[in-house]
């Protein structure tokens, strides 16, 4: 059975930024189909030394894998341990490296992190088996952006590095050589792939294309990606030392990418059983670690004193002396939809001592007691007042005393509504009156209002079946 060809690639500019980042679940192996192992180790395996170095070296020339490793060994922002680590083991420097150049151009997002023991809950943990064989923990992909954006030539701190492919080519072209950063200058390309499709490819592909799964050959999609940083970095004018072989007849166009079958897709990219079973392990161990995490977390809350609460309390009846009187005349205002069961404050306790919070609030206690004894208190003591009242009854409401009425009263009433809308036919409120009299004239010894003086006329606005005459008017005689 022959190779079927794969589907042709849609044309440039399909791609778009939030497309190109590889998205995988927490704990989930990125595997050597994701992060393109051929073609970059195609590039890092390159040993032609063309590119001139960014930083003080021996070598008058060196090759694309130095020039990017060093780099990061020298950005601002790369860590003392970070660089004892690339100096004591060049092999983590190279691998640090490719996953680094994926960053560079976005296919690893700032989400990601390549070591178990991360805690926060903004990125997630991916092992990398096929680029994590010399140290598993490869920073995080923040900090590695963090690295790139450091990573600049001496005379760029001091002014603005170049944004467009053109400013590159015009400080090349003025003499500055290197023109910019080998990290800036990849940044550039990844934001202008697609203007610079129809420039350097045949419109099908653009630069990001290449660090896709596509159907093109990875050896030959290394040489492009070569072909154009020498481009820009070095001379655009050829020969190139990444040409093809016919690469004179198309000038300013990168090398032919040699299109796969799919058997032949399927040969490349492929996992082997070591690392596979590695970034098993590394998958249970975080998912070992976020257990141990969260228990931590829960036991620490439980630790801890409780917070000052509200608790909701439904309503207590109010303590009363005899069988309470129902107001059925009298208006009560609406409730409002605001109002809601009574919120009882409660204070941080200790989580040892136990607490049940359906449990009611105890009632207060029965004031009956207190009341008889500030009766009994209250009558006991002879005033003035007292002694000389020729007449002081006995004052009971319907078998309650003056203060067990007052406390009825109390308890009973609605302090919130208008006294306006009082009803006469209260029978409390009638009983209160009428006492209120009977004590005030028990006092005085005579009634507390005397009658009119007969030469006081009645207002002509109240109605009367006696004529209506004016006079002068007369105070009403003094009570005392």
């Amino acid at each position: 059975m022959s190779d079927i060809p794969p589907e042709p690639i849609p044309p440039a500019g399909y791609l778009s930024r939030k497309a190109l980042p590889i998205k995988r679940n927490d704990a989930e192996i990125l595997t050597r189909e994701d992060v393109q192992y051929d073609f970059l180790h195609y590039i890092f395996l390159d040993e032609t030394a063309v590119f001139t170095p960014q930083t003080p070296a021996s070598a008058s020339k060196i090759t694309f894998r130095e020039l990017y490793v060093n780099a990061l060994y020298h950005s601002n922002k790369c860590s003392k341990v970070l660089k004892d680590k690339m100096f004591e083991t060049p092999e983590f420097g190279v691998e640090l490296a490719k996953i680094s150049l994926l960053t560079n151009v976005g296919r690893i997002n700032t989400t990601m992190a390549f070591f178990p023991e991360m805690k926060t809950a903004l990125r997630t943990y991916h092992p990398v088996p096929s680029l994590q064989k010399t140290d598993g923990n490869a920073q995080d992909a923040p900090r590695i952006k963090n690295c790139l954006k450091a990573a600049l030539l001496p005379s760029e701190f001091k002014s603005l590095p170049p944004s467009t492919p053109e400013e590159v080519l015009e400080r090349r072209k003025a003499g500055q050589c290197p023109p910019t950063s080998i990290v800036n200058l990849i940044f550039v390309l990844s934001n202008h792939a697609v203007p610079l499709a129809n420039v350097h490819f045949d419109g099908t592909v653009n630069f990001l294309d290449l660090f896709l799964p596509k159907a093109l050959a990875s050896s030959d999609r290394a040489k492009a990606f070569l072909w154009i940083i020498y481009h820009y970095l070095e001379s655009d004018e050829p020969p190139n030392p990444f040409d093809a072989p016919n690469s004179h007849l198309i000038p300013g166009k990168a090398p032919y990418m040699r299109p796969l079958t799919r058997m032949e897709m399927s040969r490349e990219n492929v996992d082997t059983s070591e690392e596979l079973e590695w970034g098993k392990r590394m998958s249970a161990q975080r998912n070992s670690f976020l257990q141990k995490l969260v228990t931590a977390m829960e036991s620490e809350k439980k630790s801890k004193p409780a917070a000052p609460h509200f608790v909701t309390v439904a309503p207590q009846s109010q303590p009363n002396f005899n069988t309470p009187r129902t107001r059925s005349t009298r208006r009560h205002p609406e409730p409002s939809k605001e109002n809601g069961p009574f919120m009882y404050y409660v204070p941080g306790e200790d989580p040892s001592i136990s607490h049940d919070p359906a449990s009611p609030i105890p009632p207060p206690v029965s004031p009956d007691p207190m009341i008889e004894l500030e009766e009994q208190r209250i009558l006991s003591i002879p005033t003035p007042v007292l002694a000389n009242i020729p007449y002081f009854p006995e004052i009971h409401f319907d078998g309650r005393s003056l203060l067990q009425h007052a406390w009825r009263s109390v308890t009973t009433s609605d302090p919130l509504l208008d006294s306006d809308e009082e009803n006469g036919d209260d029978g409390d409120i009638r009983i209160d009156y009428s006492q209120r009299l009977s004590l005030i004239s028990a006092i005085r010894g005579r009634p507390p209002t005397p009658e009119q003086p007969s030469h006081i006329i009645q207002p002509s606005y109240l109605p009367s079946s006696r004529p209506k005459t004016f006079t002068r008017w007369q105070p009403v005689e003094s009570w005392d």
